[in-house]
């Protein structure tokens, strides 16, 4: 396996950047693919961000810094892409985001791609009310599994702030979850 620098250099060096991009394609298509689709919910929507995705990561993989692990900067720029995505969708259709959102839920048992239950529609309808940073939180941690670590890196935040946005998530989903 070679260290991340390494491949880096292959991604931008003009001999070796098509067989290093398609690597880097297969090894972090599935991961972000449910990344963005935990934001967005809709698959074609996922598809679409998930493309603008790998073309900025490409764009701009020349200002690269490492000063976070590449995974961490490409998530980053998957969790920006699928945010901004929600908010022009909501803007041009003039909706809010939260509206947007629930309309999507509200599609999800037609989605031929989701396959989950009222439950977890009922999670999805709960976690909608959360503020945009706690949804973020909490679909990385409970989701993606993903590690504070990890999320904090990500988001560019501290894990203190993180454990507390979970834990005010976690509570009020559990509010929205008995009362409704």
């Amino acid at each position: 396996m070679i260290d991340e620098k390494e491949f880096i250099q292959q991604l931008l060096d003009p001999k070796t950047q098509n067989t290093a991009f398609q690597k880097l394609i297969s090894d972090y298509q599935k991961p972000l693919y449910s990344h963005i689709r935990n934001i967005v919910l809709n698959h074609d929507d996922t598809d679409d961000v998930l493309q603008n995705t790998f073309v900025k990561v490409f764009q701009y993989l020349k200002n690269f810094k490492g000063e976070s692990k590449l995974f961490s900067w490409m998530y980053r720029i998957a969790t920006n892409e699928a945010l901004t995505f929600l908010n022009q969708k909501a803007k041009l259709k003039g909706i809010t985001s939260e509206d947007l959102q629930n309309k999507t839920i509200d599609n999800l048992k037609s989605d031929v791609y989701f396959d989950g239950d009222e439950i977890q529609i009922k999670l999805q309808k709960a976690i909608v009310t959360l503020p945009e940073k706690q949804q973020l939180v909490f679909k990385m941690k409970y989701f993606e599994e993903l590690k504070y670590e990890e999320i904090a890196e990500i988001l560019g935040t501290s894990v203190g702030a993180l454990k507390a946005s979970y834990h005010h998530a976690v509570k009020k989903i559990e509010l929205y979850v008995t009362s409704n």
